[in-house]
């Protein structure tokens, strides 16, 4: 009834806009997806670490993060059937500063070897076993009750590889402009989230969800790799 309200020279302006709305979600589609909507484009571009053909894919991510542990399962998925084509990379975001905790357990299980082994069960003691991982001595006291050698594992903790890899965090999320979790950059350049997804598309459910994420990422290692 509102539309009665619109003076009529306003009217076949309001119907052109609508129906140009609606031709925009209608065309909407995860498999082709636009600058600005499903992904940004970094107007700098970082240096990568992949050679040849293969893209880099890097994923900033939480352990406290509840999108990233739903996110983590379709990542480790879609990781898999890429396979070759992609070198992966994880960056956690300091989200309580330099010095952060979750951040540094990460490094800590980087430096160590022990990080393949160990990822899901932090997910896991964090989101399923309800464990607070948030500080140092929490943390610690975790290692040593989950197989870690206290020892080995402090001396890594410590490091000054990891002290120094921790304090140069935010200056790294500063350069590729991410500010939340979980976010994925393709090549250096092209930044996507499950959120972004979700808003460009008007998903809600979150299966659907997952795989247009999934299948926007196809499409920008598609693209990054079509320019090497």
């Amino acid at each position: 009834m509102r539309l009665m309200r619109f003076a009529p020279h306003f009217a076949p302006h309001f119907v052109l806009v609508a129906a140009a709305l609606a031709a925009g979600v209608a065309n909407a589609s995860p498999t082709d997806p636009r600058n600005g909507a499903e992904f940004t484009t970094l107007a700098q571009p970082q240096a990568t670490q992949a050679v040849g053909k293969k893209v880099e894919v890097i994923e900033f991510f939480a352990y406290h993060s509840g999108a990233c542990n739903a996110f983590e399962p379709t990542l480790v998925n879609w990781a898999k059937k890429q396979g070759d084509n992609i070198v992966m990379r994880r960056i956690p975001l300091p989200f309580q500063g330099p010095l952060d905790p979750e951040a540094r357990l990460f490094l800590t299980l980087e430096a160590m070897g022990k990080l393949d082994e160990y990822h899901h069960r932090v997910f896991r003691a964090v989101h399923v076993e309800r464990k607070r991982l948030m500080k140092d001595d929490d943390i610690i006291a975790w290692a040593s009750a989950n197989g870690l050698d206290k020892a080995k594992f402090m001396e890594a903790w410590n490091s000054f590889g990891v002290q120094t890899r921790l304090k140069r965090l935010s200056q790294i999320a500063n350069a590729y402009k991410v500010s939340g979790t979980p976010t994925v950059v393709i090549d250096g350049k092209y930044v996507v989230s499950p959120d972004a997804v979700r808003q460009a598309n008007k998903i809600q459910d979150v299966g659907q969800l997952m795989t247009a994420t999934g299948q926007v990422l196809d499409a920008l290692v598609s693209k990054a790799a079509a320019s090497k």
